[in-house]
């Protein structure tokens, strides 16, 4: 195929040959299959974050450090430079998080490379070579589910030890490779210890697991891996090698009904406050 303008200063620099063909084209990126020599690679070409809302912006760049106080000022103030900044920085929090998962053994794709909004990683694979079939796609026995769920929730737990929550891990960023599920897309990857928004994240995460892979293993339904993943994390206890048993025992404290009753005591007398200022004029 007719190789695309983002690819061609990557041919003409020789970190690829040619450009086999287009993968997939989603609201962040375009994916490409390309050759390297005798490999195949994945070429994953970043678009303009026009699609993601400032909300999950904040969520998910909670805390990440940016070069310097002159691009953080340019991204507080939303300027053109701003937001260029910004966008390479969600871009670089891919990259970041992909070679520091394949360090520490977590099922991802290897990343070769990152040159001007290009990322160059290993190509995932089915069994017959071709590019590996996303899970939403597929259909799974009983004993496949099973199998599959307990293998991400061991890649979990590893991305977990490594400090990384993926935050929006699905059946739609997991690719079904030759040798089991690949983890994919890690632009949101947040830190697990500074980001307030990680348990949160984690426990969707794991509760998304569950609901995909339960349509076809409806015990999975009943199992409750988040929580208790998150209760060992915090208590400093968590590893690759730490037993789960997918139950989780909540520990409610009483209802002190006294506490209850003044905070609706105190929101009456609020209430019936602006009631009075908004008669007297003064509000």
């Amino acid at each position: 195929m007719k190789t695309p303008p983002r690819l061609q200063p990557l041919v003409e620099e020789g970190l690829i040959d040619t450009v086999v063909r287009q993968l997939m084209s989603g609201k962040e990126a375009m994916v490409f299959v390309v050759r390297q020599g005798e490999h195949t690679l994945c070429a994953k070409v970043y678009k303009e974050a026009t699609n993601r809302s400032f909300r999950q912006a904040v969520d998910y760049t909670e805390n990440r450090k940016v070069k310097n106080s002159r691009q953080a000022r340019a991204m507080a103030k939303g300027t053109k430079f701003g937001r260029e900044a910004q966008e390479a920085a969600w871009q670089s929090a891919e990259v970041d998080a992909l070679y520091r998962l394949a360090a520490a053994g977590v099922r991802v794709p290897r990343p070769q490379q990152f040159i001007d909004g290009v990322l160059l990683m290993e190509l995932v694979a089915d069994a017959d070579g071709d590019a590996a079939p996303r899970l939403n796609d597929v259909v799974f026995t009983p004993e496949q589910a099973l199998a599959h769920h307990a293998t991400l929730i061991k890649e979990v737990v590893r991305m977990l030890c490594a400090g990384v929550v993926h935050g929006d891990l699905s059946e739609f960023n997991i690719l079904l490779a030759a040798d089991g599920p690949v983890i994919i897309d890690l632009p949101q990857a947040v830190d697990a210890a500074g980001n307030n928004h990680a348990q949160r994240m984690l426990l969707r995460d794991v509760t998304n697991l569950k609901d995909f892979f339960g349509q076809f293993a409806p015990a999975l339904l009943d199992t409750d891996f988040g929580p208790e993943i998150w209760a060992l994390y915090e208590r400093g206890v968590l590893s690759p090698e730490t037993p789960l048993t997918g139950r989780f025992q909540r520990l409610d404290k009483p209802v002190n009904l006294g506490d209850v009753m003044r905070e609706i005591d105190d929101a009456r007398d609020e209430e019936a406050a602006r009631r009075l200022r908004m008669q007297s004029g003064e509000a």
